[in-house]
């Protein structure tokens, strides 16, 4: 599986190895094993669905950061009969969505867009709209107040 890290996935790792108050070793890996978790959590990934010659139910592989990273699996491997790739969505993003999230930047408020902040404009008569031209939403909700500790 490739990950590209990004740039607030590295902060939040980081702020963890340079925070002064963990006790030991063990303490401090415990909680980058569960930042990292959560990061991924909130990650959209795709799954390699095969189907065996005869129509039956086959062998199928995931997550793969992208559909690239698929194909050249699937390229590499000799199993028979067909696949097909498959988005898997992420159930923290939609939890996310839905509840709010610390430090979670908010995503469209309309219930079958997912959409990034970035996607909505921030020119003037335009701001807050989706940018993507087959979404529905009208602007993102930004993380709930409440949510913070």
């Amino acid at each position: 599986m490739r990950l590209t890290p990004r740039r607030e996935e590295i902060d939040a790792v980081k702020a963890l190895l340079e925070d002064p108050s963990f006790e030991s070793a063990d303490q401090m890996a415990r909680a980058v094993i569960k930042e990292v978790a959560e990061i991924l959590q909130m990650r959209d990934w795709i799954a390699l669905v095969h189907t065996w010659s005869d129509g039956h139910r086959g062998l199928n592989f995931a997550p793969f950061g992208n559909e690239a990273e698929a194909r050249a699996f699937a390229s590499k491997m000799a199993f028979g009969g067909t696949g097909r790739l498959v988005p898997l969505h992420s159930p923290g993003r939609v939890l996310a969505n839905v509840e709010g999230k610390r430090g979670w930047k908010g995503y469209c408020q309309h219930p079958e867009c997912g959409h990034a902040p970035f996607t909505h404009s921030a020119a003037s008569a335009a701001r807050g709209a989706c940018q993507i031209p087959t979404c529905p939403c009208g602007k993102f909700r930004k993380e709930n107040q409440e949510t913070e500790a």
